[in-house]
């Protein structure tokens, strides 16, 4: 598969980076360029399709898009060319651009333009994704430094010069020579829950994906053999290059030899099975229960909501409950709890209620009124959103890390986020 090229546009829709598209025309970026800016005029950046309709001379094609510190990252594809494998490259170069640059942003790239065409060459091989490993690419195109700014303003030479052969290592994503004063290894268990709930607060729906962000500081060549203490309910489970996965499938092990530096271990999605019925998914709890109760007339209505914490050894955090009232609501006013506030975004026409710490098994309130012009027809459901920290829905956890090749013990560190995104129906 072939990417036709990469386009980075400002908000303004401008390009401020563009790839060199060989086996195209000069007008064919410009076609996809103006398709994504006539689609975003018409509607918001999160209600546009990610992969766009492009009616071009050549034939037809098609725009891949995503977003990140407020750019817009354009991949034009043509021919057999599934989707999916542009946004995987679209990702992989923000995080190496991420890596290098640090903060993504129009001043950033514009700053650092020859680290990011250097970059996108050593990436991107006539649309065949080539050298994408970060440790491979610093060894490559050094990242950028206050000294080199200095001495290119100058216009003297640069002493600090790449590896004479940065494929020396029998590894792509570890380079050779590595040396840390002090080993460290640290994993981040982070788990995401997006759930529907129906009026009865019965679970109809509900989905948690993991994975497990490492960072790594050892030195050497060292070959790690992780276990876990629970495995079984793991589903779907995705790796970084680096893991054996004939280890993973026979023991449910990982074998590896890590990339120095920050990268995502596996990928899983956690599905709790029933005892004793196979492939029988069981509903995952929630960690909070929500009683509802909206009266509507003529002119307004009456909103009372009660959140109460099912946990009892962990804090919810950061909990945002949302609900939008509708079209013809000009106002609200509401008591909440200590420990809460609220408030009215009349532009959205959303009421939003906050709770910053929900201690075990306490109970917060909201109770207010709200006004409209006519008889409002408020959303079906409120979006809620929380966090919780050290805690993971899967309750996975790291049993034990061995070293192989090396003769230092390395310190290792982990722990566990939770995030959830809930569609509570009244």
């Amino acid at each position: 598969m072939v990417i036709d090229g990469i386009i980075i546009l400002e908000a303004s829709g401008r390009p401020i980076v563009q790839t060199n598209f060989r086996s195209k025309g000069p007008a064919y970026p410009l076609l996809h360029i103006d398709a994504f800016n006539n689609a975003l005029s018409e509607t918001q950046y999160a209600n546009l399709d990610p992969v766009l309709s492009v009616a071009a001379h050549h034939g037809p094609s098609a725009c891949c898009h995503m977003e990140c510190g407020g750019l817009r990252f354009l991949c034009p594809v043509s021919g057999d060319v599934d989707p999916l494998f542009a946004f995987s490259f679209l990702q992989t170069l923000v995080e190496v651009l991420h890596d290098y640059v640090n903060d993504i942003s129009p001043t950033s790239l514009r700053d650092h333009f020859d680290v990011v065409y250097q970059l996108l060459e050593e990436m991107l091989d006539n649309g065949h994704p080539l050298t994408t490993e970060r440790n491979t690419l610093r060894d490559i195109v050094l990242p950028p430094s206050l000294w080199s700014k200095v001495l290119a303003v100058a216009g003297a030479p640069d002493f600090s010069k790449t590896s004479a052969n940065p494929f020396a290592s029998p590894l792509p994503w570890r380079k050779l020579g590595v040396k840390y004063a002090n080993n460290e290894i640290y994993f981040d268990i982070n788990e995401s829950m997006t759930a529907i709930v129906n009026k009865n607060g019965t679970v109809l729906s509900s989905q948690v994906w993991g994975e497990i962000d490492t960072n790594c500081h050892l030195s050497g060549m060292p070959d790690l053999l992780l276990t876990f203490r629970d495995t079984k309910s793991l589903q779907d489970c995705s790796f970084h290059p680096c893991v054996r996965l004939q280890k993973w499938s026979k023991d449910k092990m990982l074998s590896f030899v890590p990339p120095d530096g920050s990268f995502v271990l596996m990928e899983f999605r956690y599905s709790p099975v029933v005892s004793g019925v196979v492939s029988a998914p069981r509903p995952i709890p929630l960690p909070f229960t929500l009683t509802p109760s909206i009266t509507l007339s003529e002119n307004g209505g009456v909103i009372d909501l009660t959140l109460t914490s099912r946990l009892s050894a962990r804090v919810i955090e950061r909990i945002v409950v949302e609900l939008v009232l509708g079209r013809g609501v000009t106002g609200a006013s509401c008591t909440v709890s200590s420990g809460a506030t609220w408030g009215f975004d009349p532009k959205a026409r959303r009421l939003r209620w906050e709770i910053q710490k929900a201690p075990q098994g306490a109970s917060y309130s909201l109770r207010g009124t709200f006004s409209a012009t006519e008889k409002p027809s408020p959303a079906r459901a409120f979006q809620i959103s929380f966090d919780i920290s050290q805690n993971t829905f899967s309750g996975l956890k790291v049993d034990q890390l061995r070293v192989q090749n090396e003769g230092y013990k390395p310190y290792k560190g982990v722990r566990g986020k939770s995030i959830g995104d809930v569609e509570w129906r009244w």
